[in-house]
């Protein structure tokens, strides 16, 4: 069996909608066909450190009964278990919405992992209506994220929720 070598990288210049789908495109090639969750995960949260910029942790937590525990990611050592409706990531999986939070030290109950991070990006992964996971994207510049952002990983999180 042929090992299948790839290299996905943003387009530089390209408008942010693009990058997205550029994003979105990247994971599902890397997980067609792969059944394993972590691994797909893993791989997903190398692109999102690839394709996006200015951040300091990219990964998921999955929800593992009833509360939201760290799966793959690149960045510094994280919170391992996060109780559902705690700090940012918690609030999205309890509510199943999206978390745009340009400054987390103003976030009620923030959970600061890194006291680095500024801002984040939370999108609740849904399969058959129900949160499985949570995409978490941390930056050290506050307002990083914006609604295109989080529109483009709501896109990524429908696009992957079969495969995680």
């Amino acid at each position: 069996m042929a090992l299948k070598m790839f290299s996905f990288a943003p387009t530089p210049g390209q408008s942010k909608a693009d990058l997205h789908a550029d994003l979105t495109a990247a994971a599902l090639a890397l997980t067609d066909g792969e059944p394993d969750a972590v691994a797909n995960m893993a791989n997903v949260a190398a692109l999102l450190w690839e394709f996006l910029p200015d951040l300091n942790w990219a990964g998921f937590y999955r929800m593992v009964a009833g509360e939201l525990v760290l799966g793959p990611f690149i960045g510094k050592p994280a919170c391992i278990r996060i109780p559902l409706g705690q700090g940012v990531c918690g609030t999205a999986a309890r509510t199943a919405q999206t978390q745009l939070v340009a400054d987390v030290h103003a976030f009620p109950g923030h959970i600061a992992c890194d006291a680095a991070s500024r801002s984040e990006l939370v999108v609740p992964v849904l399969r058959d209506g129900t949160v499985i996971a949570v995409i978490d994207l941390d930056s050290p510049s506050p307002a990083r994220f914006d609604d295109d952002d989080a529109r483009g990983i709501e896109t990524l999180a429908q696009a992957i929720a079969t495969r995680i």
